[in-house]
């Protein structure tokens, strides 16, 4: 048999027993899904691209050291790789990007900060207070305030890129905006 015709976890396995093509083959099965979803969340070409590198490193390094756990989902797991490092890119990113709702609003307006956040120094110091409450947040909450505001992707990719329906990603939006909020009332912040 081809190696072509392998599943991927006979890929992975060969892969493991010292065949090198195998992992060539197991990353060209499914390369353009995988960037693709990259993509889809980082809107740049050139910053896609690494994270891509940086996917398939990581992939490479886990079934190398053993610990991939073949169930017949590679790919949701590839993908899976992908979108936890397009997540750690959006944390760490230090860049200053506007804060939006879905219906075009300023974040700040969530918490009666609307007009003392007209200058630019108070509207900094606003998005940073909001971005460290973000980090509070549960991982699934989190998760889809960083894709549909930083990535700026619809509920329709969330769903598709978390693996749930679109009611429940609206709703963890919703319970993300409520416990914002609660963050807020419950220690008396000012966001300024």
């Amino acid at each position: 048999m081809q190696l072509s015709q392998y599943s991927d976890a006979q890929l992975a396995h060969a892969y493991t027993e010292g065949n090198e093509r195998a992992l060539e083959v197991l990353i060209t099965r499914h390369k353009d899904k995988v960037y693709t979803s990259i993509y889809m969340l980082v809107k740049d070409k050139y910053l896609a691209e690494d994270i891509f590198q940086d996917t398939f490193l990581k992939i490479i390094k886990t079934i190398k050291g053993g610990r991939y756990s073949e169930q017949g989902k590679f790919l949701p797991w590839a993908i899976r790789v992908g979108h936890n490092l397009c997540m750690d890119h959006f944390r760490r990113s230090r860049q200053q990007v506007p804060i939006s709702l879905p219906d075009g609003q300023d974040i700040s307006v969530l918490f009666g900060a609307g007009d003392m956040a007209s200058d630019g120094i108070e509207t900094r110091q606003v998005h940073e207070s909001v971005r460290k409450m973000v980090e509070l947040l549960p991982e699934e909450q989190r998760e889809v305030i960083v894709m549909r505001i930083y990535a700026d992707q619809s509920f329709k990719q969330i769903s598709e890129l978390t693996g749930v329906s679109i009611n429940t990603a609206l709703g963890r939006m919703r319970y993300a905006l409520l416990n914002l909020r609660k963050m807020v009332t419950d220690n008396q912040m000012v966001l300024r």
